[in-house]
């Protein structure tokens, strides 16, 4: 009989030490999903965004975003959480949405393929150059850590010694601000420049670039992985810039989890950023 109460007793703690440990394992899971979950993402660019939006930015340590739609009191909100805000500022094309087009829309010298909401602008003129200056220590006010320029990629559209000039001056008196600059594309202006004065870091921190490993299809509306050509043309451009001291960061568009994964391990032996958006409107 007291062998029997002995099994028992015995059976019944190693059955609660079992619980135990299936208790603390199972916490200890829990407390791993949460931790991997909270943890922000290091790169996200959200352009279609508003302040409405600002719960999912705050996920990210370093975001681009559209700060005109924007007030102070969000950008110190990002601050606060600990993220770093760049603000987009598009200087090579005029937008029919902004509330400035109608003053400037005298100055597009040509459209702009698959936005039609977009012109090529002539950035020779000293009234763009100054509104520039103008609209970007506006945005500089509200506390930014930096500009995410756009469309530098007018020179490649109107190769002229003006524009090359034109894009020169707003890029330096951007530069004055004390902010971090990142160019998104630009890659025939940025490496014009580097041939004419031998470096790039005067006019730039960081560069952007998209679809380096993807490729957008805009008649169909669809991704797809980017030409072998396209893509080592890209990757040497990327490596020189880097050299140059700038940092490196890749925007992808794409819902293939395989494209993804080569994406990852592209950035991640190199050094660089990136951000895979399933979305072409970054919203």
């Amino acid at each position: 009989m007291l062998n029997i109460l002995q099994k028992k007793i015995k059976r019944t703690v190693v059955l609660f030490l079992v619980f135990v440990l299936l208790f603390t394992m199972m916490g200890f899971l829990a407390k791993a999903y949460k931790t991997k979950t909270l943890a922000k993402k290091e790169y996200g660019v959200f352009l279609s965004a508003d302040s409405s939006a600002m719960e999912q930015i705050k996920k990210y340590k370093t975001v681009v975003i559209d700060a005109q739609y924007f007030k102070k009191r969000d950008i110190e909100s990002l601050h606060k959480n600990g993220t770093k805000v760049y603000t987009y500022l598009n200087i090579g094309s005029i937008e029919n949405f902004r509330k400035y087009y109608t003053t400037y829309k005298k100055l597009a010298i040509g459209k702009y393929e698959h936005w039609d909401e977009e012109q090529w602008v002539n950035v020779a003129s000293p009234n763009w150059q100054k509104f520039m200056t103008k609209l970007a220590r506006g945005l500089y006010k509200k506390g930014i850590d930096g500009f995410f320029i756009d469309n530098c990629d007018v020179y490649y559209y109107a190769p002229r010694k003006s524009i090359f000039d034109g894009l020169t001056v707003i890029l330096k008196n951007i530069m004055t601000f004390g902010k971090k600059v990142i160019i998104n594309g630009g890659d025939t202006y940025v490496m014009k420049y580097k041939e004419h004065y031998g470096t790039i870091n005067n006019i730039m921190t960081g560069i952007n670039q998209e679809t380096v490993w993807s490729c957008i299809d805009f008649d169909k509306g669809t991704f797809s992985e980017q030409k072998k050509q396209e893509r080592d043309y890209f990757c040497k451009y990327l490596k020189a810039c880097k050299a140059d001291g700038v940092e490196v960061y890749l925007l992808e568009y794409t819902t293939s989890r395989k494209l993804t994964r080569k994406i990852e391990k592209y950035c991640k032996k190199h050094g660089y950023y990136f951000y895979i958006s399933d979305s072409l409107e970054l919203d």
